[in-house]
């Protein structure tokens, strides 16, 4: 499975969630060998940025200890709101 957080952020917070998910997704690669990805939109819309990480072909397991992850790495202090998760499979083919 394939998964998919993203959130908003104010500009003035980006540098320090920044420094945040990224030692968080240096501390999952390490633990779990899933890499993520942190990636935003290009623009900024009334001071807020959407940010979001991606997590490609993570184990079931690893939506847990994603969220673990978040909760001690204290995203929250600079995330806008919530963090919204959307979970892709593969699309099976057609016998």
């Amino acid at each position: 499975m394939d998964l998919y957080i993203y959130y908003k952020v104010k500009d003035a917070d980006a540098a320090s969630l920044r420094t945040a998910v990224t030692a968080m997704q240096t501390l999952l690669a390490q633990r779990h060998g899933v890499a993520g990805q942190l990636k935003r939109r290009p623009e900024a819309k009334d001071g807020m940025q959407t940010w979001m990480e991606v997590y490609p072909s993570a184990p079931e397991a690893f939506s847990a200890a994603l969220d673990e992850a978040a909760l001690q790495a204290g995203l929250s202090a600079w995330i806008a709101g919530e963090r919204h998760t959307e979970v892709f499979t593969e699309v099976a083919p057609c016998a």
